[in-house]
């Protein structure tokens, strides 16, 4: 193929029945596959698991040349070849972690055209010996992932993306895609500029994950409350929990081995080969559950992930959606949960005060906190919210908490009164700030030592606020910081009032509050969330097909373990499960399942006829 003009036109459907094993593309892909081929550029905002990976794979195999993929991810390159071996792509990938004899083999096969694919880190394209490469073969086209990294007050910024911009310099006429899951209008803007991709084409896909329950519980005990999860609702599932620091993923894993649960921890703090060591085998082993910080994630294609945990509040929304996407990549129902308390709303002010950077940094910080408390905070669908912060429209889904048990909306003029005005007294008539703590001890009418030294039970506030609970008040207290209504300050995170305190002391402004709804008596919100989580996946099988899908497993285990892939790599749960259901009895019936392509019916087809006939 010479030219694009002998590219027949069913090309791209052509390759994506014969090699990937599916018969009709989804979305916008097709759209965004043509546009490539025929040499546009693009900019693609797709959900995980929208399909993303193939909007460049298939114009890398239907356009003359070698497509250069540029990702961060040099930890999971390996991974992202195998799988594309597995279906009878040519990849490979140059990074820091190989010898001079395996690039040396790689670079060969790019220079005689014996690769489809080639994978770089960003850094790499610094190199003068990289580019020089490049410029000896012949490329198809620049497929720029997780092209968010390049947004310098994005969630997941990374320095080398900003020289991406010599791919057009240098290649003007070799098409580019940038690929990205998570951007609002602002990122997309920024990441146009940033890659020279402002003349580029953007699709927009809708960033709905219908098949994840989005869920945010009031902070108690998290990791207890992790656990009722664990064992109520995903035993046995895999599974990724993030917290916030590194001794909180230690103790989190420690934790939940202590209680029968396999985990393993991954941070910054771990050394390079333990790190690798753990992802691996989260990518390889069923049932395992990664807790992590936020530098773990991206990129991971393990389509199995039933759910995603937070048990500190993310920074910012971007932050939240490209963590929770992390789950149910293959389009089973799957959980996104989440623990928050007064403390996290605290802990992030005082970070964002205390971050590096001039005053609009912070701005721009503390606008993404607030969205990620607006979040929180919503009676509302948190669907709906999370998708109008990405500028996308939708309706209440019934499949998230607010959906399913909503909360009650209540004046809590009178009680956010009380308690800024206990934090002005503090301040006007003893010259004192403390924490959420005293306030709400002073409420309550509690003579602690604390209290009666600084004779704060002489405060006309002191047992003011009986009619609620301390849970209460810390509730009162999280959502007057999360509506800019309180603030903290120092290193001890003492409460503060704003410039808008005085509207509510004033009575000029109302301040509507949410009421959590009450605790359900222990397995009965487990049981209903149930039927709407990994379970449900178990359910659509009948009796007959169970055993039959777990038999299935166990060969693909075996074969994985043999070929030294992870499980993913073989066959997808989605497919062996559609396998289970209807049993094909020759290959022929096998191809015309979704996932079965021309390479895997040939690799693992009479296989998996045998294991069928065992049953």
């Amino acid at each position: 193929m010479d030219s694009l003009t002998d590219v027949p036109a069913g090309a791209p459907l052509d390759v994506l029945r014969r090699i990937f094993g599916y018969d009709t593309f989804r979305g916008n892909q097709q759209e965004i596959i043509e546009h490539v081929v025929a040499g546009g550029d693009a900019l693609v905002l797709m959900p995980t698991g929208g399909g993303k990976s193939l909007c460049y794979q298939i114009p890398a195999l239907v356009r003359p040349g070698v497509a250069v993929v540029i990702s961060p991810l040099i930890a999971l390159m390996q991974d992202q070849v195998d799988a594309l071996t597995a279906v009878g792509v040519r990849a490979g990938f140059l990074n820091s972690t190989q010898d001079y004899e395996t690039r040396r083999g790689v670079e060969k096969a790019f220079l005689a055209g014996e690769l489809d694919l080639l994978y770089l880190a960003p850094e790499a394209l610094g190199g003068r010996g990289t580019a020089q490469l490049l410029d000896r073969g012949r490329v198809a086209l620049f497929a720029i992932d997780e092209a968010h990294c390049v947004a310098q007050w994005g969630h997941d910024f990374r320095p080398d993306y900003l020289g991406l911009s010599m791919l057009h310099e240098r290649w003007p006429d070799v098409p580019r895609i940038a690929l990205t899951a998570t951007a609002t209008s602002a990122t997309a803007a920024e990441i146009a500029t940033r890659l020279d991709l402002t003349a580029a084409r953007h699709f927009v896909a809708s960033f709905d994950r219908p098949n994840i329950q989005y869920r945010i519980v009031p902070k108690r005990e998290p990791r207890r409350q992790l656990l009722e999860l664990l064992r109520g609702e995903h035993a046995g599932d895999a599974g990724i929990v993030y917290c916030l620091s590194r001794a909180s993923v230690d103790k989190t894993a420690e934790f939940l081995v202590a209680n029968g649960i396999p985990a393993l921890p991954y941070h910054a703090g771990l050394d390079a080969a333990t790190r690798a060591a753990h992802q691996q085998r989260f990518l390889r082993e069923d049932g395992l559950i990664m807790v992590a910080t936020i530098a773990f994630g991206m990129g991971i294609d393990k389509p199995d992930v039933r759910f995603v945990a937070h048990l500190d509040l993310p920074k910012s929304v971007e932050g939240y959606y490209q963590e929770t996407g992390r789950a149910g990549r293959d389009g089973l129902p799957s959980t996104a949960w989440l623990a928050y308390g007064l403390q996290d709303v605290v802990q992030q002010r005082k970070m964002i005060e205390t971050s590096d950077g001039d005053l609009a940094r912070r701005r721009v910080l503390a606008a993404h906190l607030d969205a990620m408390l607006a979040l929180c905070e919503t009676v509302g669908c948190r669907r709906v919210q999370l998708l109008n912060y990405f500028g996308q429209q939708a309706q209440p889904c019934g499949n998230c908490d607010t959906c399913l048990s909503p909360p009650e909306s209540w004046d809590g003029t009178e009680a956010a009164q009380k308690l800024l005005s206990t934090v002005l007294r503090l301040h006007r008539e003893r010259n004192q700030r403390f924490g959420a703590g005293q306030s709400i001890d002073i409420l309550l009418g509690r003579s602690t030592d604390k209290v009666t030294q600084h004779r704060h039970d002489q405060l006309s506030t002191f047992g003011i606020g009986t009619e609620l609970s301390e849970a209460e008040w810390r509730g009162v207290v999280r959502q007057l910081l999360a509506q800019g209504l309180l603030a903290v300050e120092g290193d001890y995170g003492t409460l503060v009032l704003t410039d808008t305190s005085a509207e509510v002391l004033s009575r000029r402004r109302d301040v509507p509050m949410r009421r959590e709804a009450a605790r359900p008596a222990a397995g009965s919100r487990a049981a209903k969330a149930k039927t709407k989580s990994a379970a449900a996946a178990a359910v659509e099988l009948s009796a007959e097909a169970a055993p039959v899908f777990e038999r299935l497993r166990a060969w693909r285990a075996a074969t994985a373990k043999e070929q030294g892939v992870p499980a993913y790599v073989i066959f997808h749960d989605a497919t062996l499960r559609q396998i289970a259901a209807e049993p094909p009895s020759s290959l022929a019936e096998l191809s015309r399942f979704n996932g079965v392509g021309e390479n895997k019916l040939a690799k693992y087809g009479e296989q998996l006829l045998a294991v069928l006939a065992r049953g």
